[in-house]
């Protein structure tokens, strides 16, 4: 992944195992990419739908852009997730598998076209998510006492 990242989905980490990770484009209209460029992009309540032929990015907030007026999109219409055939039949069979989903990680332009990181996932327990507090506490204590020495 390379680029100016433009949006993530903070929650992915804490929520989830993130297992494998893909690049998707997405397709957007005009005053969509426009507005992303702008960092105008929200990907807190977003999550992809996955079917057998095709991906859907669901929920991912874009904010109108404001120069497009009569023309602008809808901000929270659902967007399709441009992956190989391959790809997308790996994650359809993922899917169907018990406690896995496919979450968006975070969107960035690569060259000028704004790129989805997607990936497998599979929900955390409560004693997980509890050992990962932890472990950030720790580290945040260990940081702070070697600044003070």
């Amino acid at each position: 992944m390379s680029g100016k990242v433009v949006a993530t989905n903070r929650k992915a980490n804490f929520e989830y195992f993130l297992l494998e990770h893909f690049e998707a484009g997405l397709v957007l209209l005009g005053s969509e990419i426009k507005s992303i460029r702008a960092g105008k992009m929200s990907l807190a309540e977003a999550y992809v739908q996955i079917d057998a032929h095709a991906a859907w990015l669901i929920n991912a907030h874009i904010a109108p852009y404001e120069s497009a007026n009569r023309f602008n999109h809808d901000p929270l219409r659902p967007r399709k997730l441009l992956l190989h055939r391959k790809e997308i039949l790996k994650l359809w069979n993922e899917v169907r598998q018990k406690g896995v989903t496919v979450v968006p990680v975070k969107v960035y332009l690569k060259d000028g076209i704004a790129k989805i990181d997607i990936a497998v996932a599979k929900g955390k327990k409560l004693y997980d998510k509890r050992a990962d507090i932890a472990r950030k506490d720790l580290t945040r204590e260990m940081d702070r006492r070697a600044r003070i020495h």
